[in-house]
Parts: C-alpha cells; structure tokens; sequence
C-alpha cells in the first residue's frame, strides 16, 4: 500500500483527507499519463460516482483535471463500481475512475482507480499518481487549443451495463417475491431495474439517496432492516448491497444473514456439481470463518487464503485460472462474468442457483455451519508501530496457543482506514470474545489507541 492508495483506493474524509486539490491533480496525471499512448495526446477515461454528496464535487474536480491534460472525460454519473470496470474493458476506455468510499458513511469518499482491462490499477500507475501528488514528479504539461480535453455524457454505458445483467439471468424469477436494500447508494435504480426485467416481484428499501443517507442503517453493513422486511412480507430472499455495490450479502427465507463466506459455499458446491470449478478450488481471505473451511473440506473443495482485500483474491484467481473466490463481507468474484466484486452479478447467480436446485438459501445452506466469531476494531494513529510492538505479539500468540486447534485469532491492519482489527473465532462466543478482549486491552494499554 502506498501513502494515499490502499487496497480499495484513496479513501478519507472529503475536504478533509481526501481534498478537490487531490482530486484534480489525479486527473491531471491520469490525463497526461494516458495521453501519451495516443498519437493525438488523447486519453479516454470513464468516470461514476456513488450517491453522496462530495461525489459531485469529486467528479467535477477529476473532470477538470483530465480535460485540462488533454483527455476526454466519459460520465457515467451515478452508478455502481463493478458497472465503470466493466465499461473500461468493454469500450476500450483507457482507464476508470469510480468515486465512492463504498461502505463507509456519507463525510467520506474515496477514489477508486481501474485499468483497461477493468482490474485494480497497477501499483507502477499508483506510485505515479502519489509522486506528482507530492510534487516529486515535476510539472505537467497543460493542453492547449485543440489539445484541451472535452465532457462527453455515458450514460449509455451504464445502460448497456444493465442489459449485460438482465442477460446473466438464464432463468425467469416469476414467482419470486425479493427483497432489495440498496443502501441508499449507487443500485438504488439498477437492482430493481433489473430484478423486474427478470420478472421478480420486488420490494424496495432504502432506495431514496439525499447526499447523507448512502449506507446510514441500510445495505449490506446493517442488514438488520431487511432481515424485518424479508419475515414481514413473507419474502423468498433479500439481496443487501452496499455505498458501490461491489458487495452484496443474502437473507434468506427464515430472516437469517447469509454472508459472503456462505455464499463461496453454496457457489462453490454448485459449481463442482456442474464440472464448473476450476481446479477444485475456491479462492477466499483469512478473514473467512473456521466453519467455511471444515464445510468446504467435508465436501472435497479446496481452497486458498489470501490477505483481506478483493484485489488479492482476484489476483489469485487470474494466476492460477479459478473461478470463484471472495470475502465474508459479501465481495464475491465470479471471474467468467466480472474481473471485480459485483453485488448485482452475485445476487443474479444465487437466484440461478436457488431455480436451478429448487432449493431456499436455507437449504443450499446447509452442510455449513459458522463458528462464532468476534471483531473488534481499535482506531490508532500507527499501525505499523501496533504490529511490531513485543507486548502486542505475545498477547496475540499467547491467545493463539489458549485456541489451539479449535479456533484462532488474526490481528491484521485495515487496508482503508486507520484501525487494527483484531478477530477471534472459537467454538463459542465468550471464549472469543475473552481473547479478542486481552488483545485490545494491550493495545490500549501501550497507548496506541486514539479517539
């Protein structure tokens, strides 16, 4: 990870971490950097937004940025991340820009940046990017006359996105009644769109964005409403996504949460049944419950770990050619549909799944059973001065030994945000929540903790 870059883009607090400056000097660089593979200094380069309100801001400032290099500027306008990764690919864009902090509240915002191929930017391009931010990479030239870049309205593309979903649904979805909590966020108009073109009959919440509502008590991060309104109107499923819709997380017919790590389950197991499994193997992260593991060994699916982050399971499947991997958060990557998490892609496949099968979530459920499991996240000001301190690695190894085969601890760093995330899962609550507990004691007690 680099100074502003994380593992999901440059992310903070608008006008406060994240500025209109660092905003336009992106755009700059991405302009001229591009340009250069073009003979007439041209750049093509799309752009969506998610819901809230410094989004506007963001864009008009990465807009002036790019035309001023000399790139043409594409506007998505409000749409979900997976949608601007698969227009970059698809249309020869030479690369995306998707303004969202995804999950995070609404005073946040980040800039999320997708090669041509519609994968995470390479790290060469974001070392860049950060080096001209600091001013150590000298200045860029500005377009002049004919040279200056130009705004040209896409919408088309998101459009277009639509009807590549709608296609993904090999099956009717007559007879089902679903639920969809948009989050107050970027599928607000899409996932309904879509699950009425495929003949669902819908119930929509959280679907009326104002700037500061995007992922308040909504979405895949507080699922609880939806659990409340699959059991109220009776529903046959819920699909929850969050701020991008890169994330998406189930409930199923009883009102119960299926995660992400359920969901690796049952497309694991279907996909092995139909011969679709390459290499019999599903990728998933080290945050991914003790419980998936022992299901996934009992059924004969193998499996790798990877770091957290959607970009290291993907990278994981393009090196060895699989073609199903995730997150317990709900980022799900079905590689022969998408080269990004896609919320609205990992819905459609479970609906596929649940006609195909003739089954509930429940019931394709089944064989899986999730070991109790405790996060705590403690804000610091250094990470790296949490994770190398002695007391805290003998608090964590102590805690490792007292779990011994039975469970486990992970004391990791967030990818996105100033926070340790320390985890714990055993095979029940109070065991989890003791060791999680003396972890964090320590860490307070060393003073690394900050308000």
């Amino acid at each position: 990870m680099g100074k502003y870059f994380g593992t999901d883009g440059f992310r903070g607090e608008a006008n406060v971490t994240l500025t209109v400056e660092h905003a336009y000097k992106v755009g700059r660089y991405l302009g001229w950097f591009y340009g250069r593979n073009h003979a007439d200094g041209k750049a093509k380069i799309v752009i969506g937004k998610d819901t809230r309100r410094s989004s506007y801001m963001f864009e008009y400032s990465l807009v002036s940025g790019l035309v001023a290099s000399g790139a043409d500027a594409y506007l998505l306008h409000v749409t979900t991340t997976p949608s601007v990764a698969y227009v970059t690919r698809t249309d020869d864009f030479d690369c995306g820009i998707m303004i969202s902090a995804s999950h995070n509240p609404f005073y946040d915002n980040g800039i999320k940046l997708i090669n041509e191929h519609g994968e995470k930017m390479r790290e060469d391009v974001l070392d860049g990017v950060e080096k001209y931010l600091d001013g150590e990479a000298g200045e860029i030239p500005f377009a002049k006359r004919e040279k200056i870049g130009c705004t040209v309205d896409y919408v088309a593309g998101r459009n277009r996105y639509m009807g590549y979903l709608i296609s993904l649904g090999v099956y009717s979805f007559r007879h089902y009644r679903i639920g969809l909590d948009a989050a107050n966020g970027s599928s607000w108009q899409l996932a309904k769109n879509i699950f009425d073109a495929l003949g669902a009959k819908t119930y929509v919440i959280h679907a009326e964005p104002d700037g500061f509502n995007i992922n308040s008590g909504c979405g895949s991060t507080h699922i609880e409403s939806l659990q409340e309104l699959v059991l109220r109107e009776h529903l046959d499923a819920g699909f929850a996504f969050d701020g991008d819709a890169d994330r998406c997380l189930a409930v199923n017919e009883r009102g119960e949460v299926v995660t992400g790590d359920h969901i690796l389950y049952i497309a694991g197991r279907y996909m092995q049944k139909k011969g679709q499994l390459d290499g019999n193997k599903v990728v998933t992260t080290v945050m991914s419950n003790f419980g998936l593991y022992k299901a996934f060994d009992a059924c004969g699916i193998q499996y790798d770990k990877t770091k957290v982050g959607d970009k290291y399971v993907y990278e994981d499947m393009v090196e060895h050619g699989y073609r199903v991997g995730g997150e317990q958060s709900g980022h799900i990557i079905f590689s022969k549909y998408e080269t990004t998490g896609d919320g609205l892609v990992t819905a459609l496949k479970l609906m596929e799944i649940m006609i195909a099968e003739k089954k509930t979530l429940s019931q394709l459920c089944e064989g899986f059973t999730m070991y109790p499991q405790v996060l705590e996240n403690v804000r610091v000001a250094d990470k790296t001065k949490v994770l190398s301190d002695p007391d805290v690695k003998a608090s964590v190894d102590a805690a490792a030994q007292a779990l011994g085969g039975d469970g486990r601890i992970l004391v990791r760093p967030s990818g996105t945000e100033p926070l340790i995330r320390v985890m714990a899962e055993a095979s029940d609550r109070e065991t989890c929540a003791r060791y999680v507990g003396q972890v964090v004691s320590c860490i307070r007690d060393k003073g690394y903790a900050v308000s």
